[in-house]
């Protein structure tokens, strides 16, 4: 098993910036790959960029390119996502994910097995 805490959420106007870290615990030792997912009300959870274990293999949604950076450090068992140029499109629950499989299977929320509780992420305009 492993738990995955989400931090750093919060308000900020469009055009700015906020870093989101996980940290995770438990069976730490296996090679997950971690991802990162939101969920606007009223719409299906969305994916976001994701990191193989060995940080080699990076992937985001087309809308965060060039905004948005995903890095992990194994050693702290964190990753982040430093969200800039914020908009307010972007205001959703923030998740995340591991999965056991290191990305073999794909970035769809079906392939990632232990999730987080969320943080809002608020982008006011």
């Amino acid at each position: 098993q492993v738990q995955l805490v989400e931090s750093g959420g919060g308000l900020v106007q469009a055009g700015g910036s906020l870093r989101l870290s996980c940290a995770a615990s438990g069976r730490t030792s296996s090679r997950y790959a971690m991802g990162w997912f939101r969920q606007a009300p009223g719409k299906e959870r969305q994916f976001v960029a994701a990191i193989s274990w060995s940080g080699g293999n990076i992937y985001y949604v087309d809308s965060v390119k060039g905004r948005f950076t995903i890095s992990r450090d194994n050693a702290k068992n964190t990753v982040d996502l430093q969200m800039n140029s914020l908009k307010p499109d972007d205001t959703a629950v923030y998740f995340c994910a591991a999965d056991i499989n290191d990305l073999a299977y794909g970035t769809t929320a079906s392939q990632f097995h232990y999730w987080g509780q969320g943080t809002q992420v608020t982008v006011s305009s």
